[in-house]
């Protein structure tokens, strides 16, 4: 494994004339649970799809594990998108056994104690679950598979709060950060602090900030938001 999971050298990302990234060079280690925070628009969504290898960069380099990115990187990185991409159609055994034929890696047993931890049903059709409990059955799809490398796009996002709280936990359950490192966006930041090892402030497609938590606290005597509000002025 390389010593940087992540690398960025001088990544550029343009939509036609809007610029998402601009010339973003970043290194994360691995083993680590990281925070990308920052306001909606900022880039962060981008880092996480150039990341795995959805979209490529206009310009500049994107490693993981030491590889050029591309789509080839998928068998390496889990990767829970922000959008609802679930089949409707599928009850939530069928949705793990899909997942299970997608990808190799994928931990059929371990999906199986999240949806007991969880208390999904399984034999539920995904058109019937809430909103929270798609939101947790994407987790479980997402945290099954036996990767280096892990990228969550908003995962608490439209949950509420005791779901959220339920789902932090699960995070640090199922999780094995001696070979997994975890890339999240979030904008409940004060919920996911306590997890997060470090953060990555974003703001117009620059990388504005970042450092470990646990010396925000110690050295700076601030916690994660205050920490934001100064990074991101």
């Amino acid at each position: 494994m390389a010593e940087h999971i992540i690398q960025f050298s001088n990544v550029r990302k343009r939509y036609l004339r809007q610029v998402a990234l601009d010339d973003v060079t970043l290194s994360l280690p691995q083993g680590k649970i990281i925070g990308l925070v920052g306001p909606n628009g900022s880039g962060k969504s981008t880092l996480l799809k150039l990341t795995a290898g959805l979209v490529r960069p206009s310009s500049g380099s994107v490693k993981v594990n030491g590889k050029e990115v591309n789509r080839m990187i998928a068998s390496e990185v889990s990767y829970l998108s922000e959008l609802d991409v679930l089949y409707p159609f599928y009850t939530v055994k069928e949705t793990i056994d899909f997942n299970a034929g997608l990808f190799a890696d994928f931990d059929v047993a371990k999906a199986q104690e999240m949806l007991t931890f969880m208390q999904l049903d399984p034999d539920k059709k995904v058109k019937a679950l809430s909103k929270g409990n798609r939101g947790r059955l994407k987790i479980i799809l997402t945290l099954a598979r036996k990767v280096p490398l892990i990228l969550m796009d908003e995962p608490l996002s439209g949950l509420d709060p005791l779901v959220r709280d339920s789902i932090i936990k699960s995070l640090i359950s199922y999780l094995d950060l001696e070979q997994q490192t975890v890339v999240m966006t979030t904008h409940e930041v004060t919920e996911v602090e306590p997890i997060l090892d470090m953060v990555v402030a974003v703001q117009n497609g620059q990388i504005r900030g970042m450092a470990e938590v646990d010396e925000i606290r110690s050295t700076h005597g601030q916690n994660l938001v205050e920490w934001m509000k100064e990074n991101l002025a």
